[in-house]
């Protein structure tokens, strides 16, 4: 490959996705199933009633511009959430909490990085798996940059202990309710059933993103120039520091602040259905009583946070624009003509290699349908059929689809919450995609081998 060769911007990147999915509105032949209305007001397809539109949908190309400002719109909440959490946390940074909260890990856990990987990556799966929190973790993202920096690590190695949890965790979910839960009630499986396998392949998943971000780390660790982010600006924008305050009772205060704004957040989401609109206002909570017990006066507690604001202007623009690919293949009405093109083959395949062919649908189509529990409602009624008739039990049906879904989540570029968290990295996608796709390749054999088996052992009978 030539040296002058350049990888374009990340958001050149998602633009020309979108250019692809309008480009292929006009090529894919466009259809649709018929949807009927669930008693939660959800929609999901009725299995063999797809049909070609008698009248295609042609994009113009203002419909391709309009679908930019529309995409950004319809991500307001993931992006508004992104820019409130960065200035509270600014606002946290100013008052030496975070700085403090830094030099006592560093203290705990510097001479044991392994350690602390492992720590992070198997709380964070164990909570996504058990509720399905994402971006919630948004606000750990800049403290762990810290954190690995004074350890003499990088960005990459944050995210990746971030965001290799938090895919797991939805892979091998035992009782998400956002997937494992919807999964099974549309598949007309008990709620919650087979649990004992999903709990079983936990700790080896776990195990496997472990080894990835570990063995990374210790390269780094080894030789600092062996980092995909050395050259790249730190995100902590020259507030990293050699030496690190003591964590002090107000300090202290802070960060149980922030305990008590998760935990109630956790709470909200799992007894009052409350997503990003309230997590927000939470968040807002918290960094009024952080600014208050930090002394910080309103002027200063408001030009911090409207700095915090202000540095993630470009992530924020890359979660909108992610969302425009789904849209525009919405737009163009293909993307029922996707799936049904893509399940009709499984057929007539046998029951292992069936299996193994639903987890990779579901892969691909979680570019296009970034929400598990809509993802759900458009496959699962038309995979479920398809096991009936090539032997694959609604377990494994449901199986595949958690193994499509969760771990794809780390690598597509239409994951908002992917996103978020590269963007308050500083990491481009093109860097994380080639730190990311060796683990989901090793992810994506090890399920396929726990499908076969599923299937040869009456996994769900």
């Amino acid at each position: 490959m030539s040296n002058s060769f350049k990888v374009p911007h990340t958001l050149i990147l998602l633009l020309s996705m979108m250019l692809v999915a309008y480009i292929a509105t006009w090529l894919v032949p466009q259809g649709a199933f018929e949807t009927v209305t669930l008693e939660n007001g959800r929609q999901s397809v009725v299995p063999g009633t797809f049909t070609l539109s008698e009248e295609q949908v042609r994009l113009t190309p203002m419909d391709f511009l309009v679908a930019i400002p529309r995409a950004l719109a319809a991500a307001q909440d993931i992006i508004f959430f992104v820019f409130i959490v960065g200035g509270v946390l600014a606002v946290a940074r100013a008052t030496g909490t975070i700085d403090a909260l830094i030099g006592n890990l560093l203290h705990k856990f510097g001479h044991k990085p392994n350690l602390l990987i492992f720590m992070v990556v198997f709380c964070f799966a164990m909570t996504s798996g058990a509720i399905g929190t994402a971006g919630e973790y948004i606000p750990f993202v800049l403290i762990l940059v810290g954190l690995c920096k004074a350890m003499k690590l990088d960005a990459m190695t944050a995210v990746g202990m971030v965001v290799t949890g938090y895919g797991i965790g939805y892979g091998v979910s035992a009782f998400n309710p956002f997937t494992v839960m919807v999964a099974q009630s549309v598949a007309e499986v008990p709620v919650y059933s087979g649990i004992e396998l999903r709990l079983a392949i936990f700790i080896p998943f776990v195990l496997i993103g472990f080894h990835h971000v570990w063995s990374y780390a210790k390269k780094v660790l080894a030789d600092p120039a062996q980092s995909m982010t050395a050259d790249l600006p730190c995100p902590l924008a020259g507030n990293d520091k050699v030496g690190y305050p003591e964590l002090k009772l107000h300090h202290k205060l802070v960060l149980f602040g922030l305990v008590a704004t998760i935990a109630t957040a956790v709470w909200g989401i799992s007894q009052k259905g409350w997503y990003l609109y309230e997590l927000g206002a939470l968040f807002i909570l918290w960094g009024v009583f952080t600014a208050v017990i930090g002394k910080l006066d309103a002027d200063t507690a408001a030009q911090q946070f409207i700095e915090g604001v202000k540095d993630l202007a470009t992530t924020a623009m890359l979660i909108g624009v992610a969302r425009g690919i789904a849209l525009i293949m919405e737009d163009g009405q293909i993307l029922h003509s996707l799936v049904y093109n893509m399940s009709y083959p499984l057929s007539y395949l046998g029951s292992e290699l069936a299996a193994v062919g639903m987890f990779i649908m579901q892969t691909f189509l979680n570019l296009f349908i970034p929400s598990g529990s809509g993802q759900a409602y458009v496959t699962i009624p038309l995979l479920a059929p398809v096991g009936d008739l090539v032997g694959v039990n609604r377990q494994v049906v449901v199986l595949a689809y958690q193994f499509g879904d969760g771990f794809s989540n780390m690598i597509i570029p239409t994951n908002a919450v992917l996103m978020g968290i590269i963007g308050m990295a500083g990491v481009p996608y093109h860097l994380w995609f080639k730190f990311c796709m060796p683990l989901i390749l090793k992810l994506m054999a090890a399920a396929s081998v726990v499908l076969i088996l599923a299937v040869m052992f009456g996994y769900g009978t």
